[in-house]
């Protein structure tokens, strides 16, 4: 009798039960991303060649105290590895968790891999070789509460790698979560009534061949060359012949009764022609039936009465990209609803807003994860009444209702002022409850006939490490539902910034790549704003006071912009009648968006100047003379065309280099927003100093008083050379 474990993805574990229960694992259990269970080697080989699931096999060989690594060390010398190797042959170990003195994988693979060499040089004078891609055998460890468990992989290589596939697609489905989705969908008992199998979005026609071999009883490991059990020294080759002859029979069986109504769909000719090779290899090809079509335009194939749609669309899940895909959404929803009738659909989602958007209601859900992230599954039986995509969304959970009456607290506290004040982009939420940390912004897009359309702009905080990645996730979406429902905003009009884990901390993820403007509009003046491409919008909604500042002191002052972004600051420096502006920013991407600002608003000619520069060096070489200085830095900057530039150890020499460019009388507005900033004492000794942040806060932004810190200066007279 052996002890096994078999590997899965998370979320899969009650499937792969129940699986390894048919093949006969009668006391099968789940645990944490696998199941236990016992039985002869047999049944390891039958989860081997027959699992749909599972990850890996793995043949428990010792389990142990490791508290170190010189216990574990000792532990794993203490087996006998000729048992299980040849000296001639090869190895390679994993290793996953850890404890203390073992919390690198790396070094626990090492000292596991040192044991194993050191007892064949003791034993036999020679050692085995380390081969990472296909040894005779792959040693798996597993620590845990300073345990060490030390396996056998028998699959040798993950489980997922059927043996057809050919290509791997822009972003391929693994076959294990395909299984899983089509199990969750009820595919077995549709394919065993004679219903067909359709994916819209076929991509390399993972879903669809995995469906096929479902159907027609086909081993998943059959086309397998590789498995770690096949240079294994306990390995009992008559048995695996016999098993994998027994495979060989049922597929050929299985495929001589499989009927041809498999349908794959996609756009792309190039994907498609990869799921043909897929199929090809896979032994289906004369099964499926590929063809390029969109799913907005999707039919039932003719003289077929039921059967399963089943997809994995884009999910658009990092970047609020879920905004261009809601108009595919609906159209597919509604081809379901209008040519599938007694069907059964299965769509995997990352957002359940854009689930929502399908219009159809799901009569069961099931979490699993592609990769790391995480997804829900959502069956649809299309015999029930459809739902309008317009009906009214489910109840907010508890905590999002928290967040919608807080923003609906803070919406009717607002509103009048907001109203008296002209004013259209705000700050609606900020932190307010902290479980749910996100900032968001309200933007209205000018219409110059109609009603104003309203977008939002949410952006996450990191949340606390204390608090696990998937709570985090599911409360981002919680807060994208409570903002839409409270301000009645379509998800697909809102923008939506998610953090992700890397090395060095938590950062943003990649943008989208949508070039789509809004027209906002404040204090009379009209700009461009980009809500899905860039980290900010293009308009700092904190620094609505200070350009009104700036309107208030330019009236026939020469003006300099530093670090000017999209020029907003120097638009309002002309609507107040600046004798002239200069706006100077390194990004000529910044810089072509300034200009759009200019000439929305009908500011043109030569008296307002946009130099592409880094601010301090042209402030080093720069000879004019200006009024009015408005200086608002990055917090830091190493870009490749400027040196590095650090606000809080470089704003003494910024400030000095504005004072040299300052006329006599003027004044320079300094603004930042690094949090932790201190302004250097020794500058009072040159300017007469005033800190204004407590009057350029907004009140939209009154919970969040450190978002800025701003200053007026003015040189003193008896500065001399201290500037």
């Amino acid at each position: 009798m052996h002890k096994f474990f078999a590997t899965c993805a998370k979320g899969m574990e009650y499937l792969l039960r129940d699986e390894l229960q048919g093949l006969g694992a009668g006391d099968a259990r789940e645990a944490l991303a696998g199941v236990h269970f016992s039985g002869e080697l047999e049944l390891g080989y039958r989860a081997c060649l027959w699992s749909r699931l599972a990850s890996r096999i793995l043949l428990q060989l010792a389990e142990f105290e490791a508290g170190d690594a010189d216990t574990l060390y000792a532990g794993v010398r203490a087996i006998d590895w000729g048992a299980h190797l040849a000296v001639e042959g090869s190895f390679a170990v994993d290793a996953v968790g850890g404890g203390e003195g073992l919390r690198h994988s790396q070094f626990t693979a090492l000292r596991v891999k040192d044991a194993i060499v050191d007892q064949f040089r003791e034993h036999c004078g020679a050692r085995p070789d380390v081969e990472v891609e296909q040894p005779s055998i792959r040693v798996n460890v597993r620590l845990h509460k300073g345990r060490a468990g030390i396996a056998l992989d028998l699959s040798g290589t993950p489980l997922h790698r059927r043996g057809w596939r050919q290509g791997t697609g822009e972003a391929p489905l693994k076959e294990t979560l395909a299984a899983a989705i089509l199990l969750r969908s009820g595919w077995p008992q549709i394919a065993r009534q004679g219903g067909a199998l359709l994916d819209p979005m076929c991509g390399s026609a993972t879903l669809l061949i995995e469906g096929a071999h479902i159907a027609a009883d086909v081993a998943p490991g059959l086309r397998r060359e590789y498995f770690g059990l096949l240079g294994w020294r306990g390995h009992d080759a008559a048995l695996w012949t016999r098993l994998h002859e027994e495979a060989q029979t049922r597929a050929q069986e299985g495929l001589r009764a499989l009927q041809p109504v498999f349908f794959g769909f996609d756009v792309d000719p190039q994907v498609l022609a990869e799921a043909r090779r897929n199929a090809q290899a896979a032994g289906v090809a004369g099964f499926l039936h590929l063809a390029r079509q969109s799913a907005e335009h999707l039919q039932r194939p003719a003289g077929i009465e039921q059967g399963l749609v089943v997809c994995n669309p884009p999910y658009g899940e990092r970047l609020g990209e879920a905004v261009e895909l809601a108009s595919l959404y609906r159209a597919f929803g509604q081809r379901l609803r209008e040519e599938f009738k007694g069907w059964q659909a299965g769509v995997i989602v990352a957002d359940d807003e854009l689930g929502h958007v399908l219009g159809l209601r799901a009569h069961k859900r099931y979490t699993l994860y592609n990769g790391a992230l995480e997804c829900r599954l959502l069956l649809f039986d299309l015999n029930a009444p459809a739902e309008s995509p317009d009906h009214a969304p489910k109840p907010l959970s508890a905590g999002a209702q928290a967040v919608a009456n807080r923003i609906g607290k803070t919406l009717r506290h607002l509103r009048k002022r907001l109203q008296r004040e002209g004013i259209s982009c705000w700050r609606a939420y900020d932190a307010d409850l902290p479980e749910y940390s996100a900032a968001i912004d309200v933007y209205t897009r000018c219409a110059d006939s109609g009603e104003p359309q309203v977008w939002l702009h949410i952006q996450e905080y990191a949340p606390p490490r204390e608090i696990p990645e998937e709570v985090a996730r599911d409360r981002l979406r919680e807060l994208v539902r409570a903002a839409g429902q409270a301000l009645e905003v379509p998800r697909e009009r809102i923008a939506l910034k998610t953090r992700y884990k890397a090395k060095g901390g938590s950062k943003y993820g990649r943008f989208a790549q949508r070039s789509e403007f809004l027209e906002v509009e404040e204090g009379g003046l009209r700009f461009r704003v980009n809500l899905f491409d860039y980290l900010d919008t293009g308009l700092f909604l904190d620094h609505r006071p200070i350009r009104a500042q700036v309107r208030a002191l330019a009236a026939r002052k020469r003006f300099l912009n530093l670090f000017c972004y999209t020029g907003a600051v120097s638009v309002y420096a002309a609507a107040g009648g600046a004798a002239a502006t200069t706006s100077v920013d390194l990004s000529a991407t910044y810089l072509e968006w300034a200009t759009e600002n200019f000439t929305l608003n009908g500011i043109v000619g030569p008296k307002h100047q946009l130099i592409q520069a880094d601010a301090l060096e042209w402030l080093r070489h720069a000879r004019g003379q200006y009024d009015l200085i408005f200086v608002d830095p990055p917090t830091f900057s190493n870009s490749k065309r400027a040196e590095d530039f650090d606000v809080q150890r470089d704003h003494v020499e910024l400030l000095r280099l504005c004072a040299a460019r300052l006329a006599p009388g003027g004044v320079i507005l300094f603004s930042n927003n690094l949090r932790r900033f201190r302004l250097d004492a020794q500058l009072a000794e040159a300017f007469e100093v005033r800190e204004t942040t407590a009057q350029t806060i907004p009140f939209d932004f009154a919970r969040n008083s450190h978002v800025h810190h701003s200053y007026e200066l003015r040189v003193r007279a008896s500065a001399g050379a201290k500037i």
